[in-house]
């Protein structure tokens, strides 16, 4: 049943009044009145200003001049290819829910997440800052090469003093344009993008049209830069009108050197210029906090302009082909004036594209930081980008941009800078076809756009085109760049970001996990990749710290599932009171630092909630194998939550979000003496059942004494020498012969190995103790061993202990499920776990380089003490009745031994084949 706190139950087709919400979440934002901007006044203007830029007017002759009509024709064909991959993401995404404002930041984060997608954020936002600044400087410089003081051309206009200081100046009056537009609002800038949008469409139609009125003319080149003009003979390019001729000659490629900077040109280096003024495809998008229905007016808007400036592309380098030669297309790539009916026009059109491209990446910059500072990815240091007038306008983003902009205005010169802009504009562009296409693979039932032409192939290949052309443009730029986002996505992580947004790798996860859970097939187990699935159960955490970390290093990369069983009947409860704790257990989980699943449920009583959990606990082939219980004894609760670093809490209570501390979450300890919730018989129950079901059974004493470096998670190489003993035999029933160990015994030293193979108990030495009867011989069952760990590949010293006197080898064993030899009564049996506790205490002091025999006194040498020691876990008694006094001899047997685990397997677990 979907929680009555759903999203969607706040969702509302009609208002109190019977008045529709504004559509895509509008009027939840609280600047209903900001969106206000129609399809075409808030996408297909700004887009179109934006992939014409400055190249439509002076970088045409340069393309065909140097690449010929078809190399230019297929470099703008997968040029487009590119950025069309790119806009099907971006309508996909645009269409299958509300956008708010951000544009590509709010599709990219929502999607991959607050690390990545405040880390593209910010590179996106820097990348529009400096857009900005490197439109700015172009516009001045087009404005100087026609009226500065400089100018050598004999068209000049030298009215305009020129220098560095001059030049900042004349970008700073610009930019104080730009952005006073901008702090108005999202209307002025809409009005004024379709005032510039006028021009630059009369500016090309003039072009267009001198392109079939004018006759033919020669045009006089400028001079190269370094040499003298008058020692070198002016040179002429010829603009003939439409002539096969000349097409035919323009048809080849003829890279020469680029005369304003002396380089030879290459397919590569033409194709990035072509690309950089080509790189506005989300000048819309960013927009999208201002348009009034933005999941239609993006794609829709996007493709339009998309499609219409690559008609123009198209239709102007067909026309210089057959109208210009390639001496005019290479040695003046502002020809447009030339041959315009009427020149000031094309001045016109240059400077007004450059002035809205300022315009766009200006607002479209304060849009995206507006975003970053309302998610609070940055902290305060992007508080001021908050700030909103009463219509919506982020005056505050704007003000903020305004000043960075000033700040990369101070440079002056910024070639380089402009190709690691489009770097940047590539990395944006990349992670929306990520974001496309890990929603597509995901797989996710709530993933279905209105706009379908799309899918996982167009969004993979618009992925790897991106990651081409960046470093085709510059490797070094697209190397920096991924640099850059490591490090802010790191900072991210570290800092850690909103959780309600939603994870697309979570889905991917689980689209992957349910995959590979079903090809796990249980029909293919084999003993030799065969590994521990625990399941602990845990009635409180707070007195089971060091047995939880400890599990976690006996799981051997396998499963690992904590469970605990609430006691309570839900037909007499109004809701489940199992669900709310899942987030206390996972936060244990998290801070514990251990890797485990969580897994809780309610019965009335915790033997039927253990059964409950050995059966439906994990899921296909990763099911639990092993139960692992805390031992049944009287020593009092101890709350680890006080002593463990990890646990520690503010004095207030709360921890970092305000979100309640865990000590708070958990009850205190049980009191001395307090009723427990699982009795003896039920405990000595739980074990024997697990028995019944085929799963291995671990009961762990005392493991609050366990050394603290034996708990940690680095390596124990400098940790005190320690042993970790193992007594494979059933020490409650005492016999010689043959049978020295069997799948108990060889599960505990499985299990015993397991252990020494984790970092933290890599230096303490595995000892195995082997019991002898009475009348045999010592070194016999020794050999035996030996060989048997030399197979299994168990380095381990060996050592014999003469166990078991009185006992008469032609005695029968008892029935299946007894555990003590030759019907012995209780006080016999009592005294026989005594002297079983005594053998076992005494060889626990014992240096390495003890013999065989018994618990004669500690007169040896002094030698590491025992860290931990596995003893044999003997089947309880087939009589229920008998279950109180086989713990009883549990604990006499393990008393005093310091950690112990006592094991009892079931399964085979060890193979001698490779």
């Amino acid at each position: 049943m979907a929680s009555e706190n759903s999203p969607l139950l706040a969702y509302r087709l009609l208002g109190e009044e019977g008045a529709a919400f504004p559509p895509n979440g509008a009027g939840g934002s609280g600047v209903a009145s900001a969106r206000k901007l129609s399809t075409f006044l808030g996408v297909v203007v700004p887009t179109v200003l934006s992939m014409f830029s400055i190249v439509v007017f002076l970088r045409i002759g340069f393309v065909v001049g140097h690449a010929g009509l078809l190399q230019a024709l297929a470099m703008l064909l997968v040029a487009y290819v590119i950025l069309a991959l790119t806009v099907l993401s971006v309508c996909a995404i645009a269409t299958n829910g509300a956008v708010r404002g951000g544009g590509a930041y709010f599709m990219i984060s929502r999607t991959l997440g607050p690390e990545v997608g405040g880390s593209i954020g910010l590179m996106f936002y820097l990348a529009n800052v400096c857009g900005c600044a490197v439109s700015l400087l172009g516009l001045v410089e087009s404005i100087l090469d026609v009226f500065g003081a400089d100018v050598t051309g004999p068209s000049g206009i030298k009215v305009l003093p020129q220098g560095y200081g001059w030049n900042l100046l004349y970008g700073s009056l610009l930019l104080g344009l730009v952005g006073g537009v901008c702090t108005l609002g999202a209307g002025l800038y809409a009005r004024a993008s379709f005032l510039t949008f006028l021009l630059v469409s009369g500016s090309l139609a003039s072009v267009l049209v001198s392109f079939v009125a004018v006759g033919p003319r020669n045009i006089t080149l400028a001079p190269r830069p370094g040499t003298n003009g008058s020692s070198v003979p002016p040179r002429h390019g010829h603009f003939t009108g439409f002539n096969g001729s000349t097409l035919k000659d323009n048809l080849g490629a003829g890279y020469a050197e680029d005369y304003t900077t002396g380089a030879m040109m290459t397919f590569a280096s033409v194709f990035a210029v072509l690309f950089n003024g080509c790189t506005g495809i989300m000048a819309g998008a960013n927009m999208s906090g201002e348009l009034k229905d933005p999941s239609r007016a993006i794609p829709l808007g996007t493709i339009i302009a998309v499609a219409y400036t690559f008609f123009i592309y198209i239709l102007l380098f067909f026309l210089s082909s057959f109208t210009c030669d390639r001496a005019l297309l290479q040695g003046d790539y502002g020809f447009f004036r030339d041959i315009s009916l009427w020149p000031p026009l094309v001045l016109i059109g240059i400077y007004a594209t450059a002035l809205s491209a300022s315009m766009s990446s200006l607002i479209g910059a304060s849009r995206i930081l507006h975003a970053l500072a309302q998610d609070d990815l940055f902290g305060v240091i992007l508080a001021p980008a908050k700030v909103v007038s009463g219509g919506g306008n982020p005056w505050g983003a704007v003000l903020y941009s305004w000043g960075l902009v000033q700040l990369v205005l101070l440079a002056g010169k910024l070639n380089t800078l402009a190709a690691v802009v489009t770097v940047f504009y590539l990395v944006a562009y990349a992670a929306v076809d990520l974001s496309c296409l890990s929603l597509e693979w995901a797989s996710a039932p709530n993933f279905r756009p209105t706009f379908s032409l799309f899918s996982w192939h167009t969004c993979l290949l618009g992925v790897a085109s991106c990651l081409l052309m960046m470093f085709l443009i510059s490797p070094g730029a697209a190397g920096g760049s991924l640099l850059l986002m490591g490090l802010l996505s790191a900072l991210l992580t570290a800092r850690g970001g909103p959780s309600s947004w939603g994870y697309v790798s979570q889905a991917l996860l689980f689209h992957q996990v349910r995959k590979y859970l079903l090809r796990l097939d249980v029909r293919k187990e084999h003993v030799k990749f065969w590994r521990p699935q625990l399941l602990l159960l845990v009635g409180n955490p707070r007195g089971a710290l060091p047995l939880l970390r400890l599990a976690n290093q006996l799981k051997k990369g396998g499963l690992y599932v904590l469970g605990h069983v609430t006691l309570g009947d839900l037909d007499s409860l109004p809701s489940d009171p199992v669900q709310p704790q899942y987030g206390a257990w996972l936060s244990l989980v998290d801070l514990a630092q251990v890797k485990a699943f969580v897994d809780l449920t309610l019965s009335p009583s915790v033997r039927q909630g253990a059964q409950h959990l050995l059966r439906i606990s994990g899921l296909g082939g990763m099911k639990p194998n092993t139960l692992v219980l805390g031992f049944y004894d009287d020593a009092p609760p101890q709350d680890h939550f006080l002593t463990d670093p990890a646990f520690s809490e503010p004095a207030e209570g709360t921890r970092e979000g305000g979100s309640p501390a865990l000590s708070t979450l958990f009850p205190p300890p049980r009191a001395p003496g307090s009723p427990r919730a699982l009795s003896p018989q039920d405990y000595v129950a739980t074990v024997a059942d697990a028995l019944k079901m085929n799963k291995n059974v671990v009961l762990a004493r005392a493991c609050g004494a366990l050394p603290p470096e034996r708990l940690s998670r680095g390596s124990g190489s400098s940790a005190q020498l320690h042993h970790v003993d193992v007594w494979p035999l059933n020490l409650l029933r005492p016999r010689g012969g043959p049978g020295y160990v069997d799948v108990c015994g060889l599960f505990l030293l499985q299990m015993a190995t397991i252990l020494s193979m984790v970092p933290a108990w890599h230096s303490a030495r595995l000892r195995i103790f082997l019991c002898l009867g009475p009348r045999e011989a010592p070194g016999a069952a020794e050999g035996r061993l030996r060989a048997l760990l030399s197979q299994l590949r168990i380095r381990a010293e060996v050592q014999e202990v003469v166990w078991g006197e009185g006992a008469e080898a032609g005695e029968p064993e008892e029935e299946e499920g007894d555990f003590v030899n030759g019907g012995r009564g209780d006080e016999e049996a009592e005294a026989l776990a005594c002297s079983a506790n005594a053998l076992v205490r005494a060889q626990q002091g014992r240096g390495t380089g003890g013999g065989p025999g018994g618990p004669e006194g500690r007169d040896g040498e002094e030698g590491p003490t025992t860290a931990l020691t596995f003893l044999y876990l003997p089947r309880p008694p087939a009589d229920p009745a008998r279950y109180p006094r086989y713990l009883a001899l549990l604990e006499t047997l393990s008393r005093d031994l310091g950690p112990t685990l006592l094991i009892h397997g079931v399964t085979p677990v060890t193979c001698t084949d490779l």
